[in-house]
């Protein structure tokens, strides 16, 4: 399936989560927002939300500092 992800086509697995997709990309859940198709997910969902082919999802790193 292909993913549009943070602006890039990329090709994963049919039925991946959002979790799935985090893990494969080694990004810790914690520290990111997640946005499908213009919609923020929450965190409690990133479980049960399969993404679909040509779904769009960005993902923002939270940085700290001051």
């Amino acid at each position: 399936m292909i993913l549009k992800l943070n602006g890039t086509e990329t090709e994963l697995q049919d039925g991946i989560t959002v979790a799935g997709l985090l893990t494969t990309l080694k990004i810790e859940p914690a520290r990111v927002a997640v946005e499908v198709n213009m919609n923020i997910i929450k965190k409690c969902d990133f479980q049960d939300l399969v993404l679909k082919h040509k779904d769009s999802v960005e993902i923002v790193n939270f940085v700290g500092g001051g």
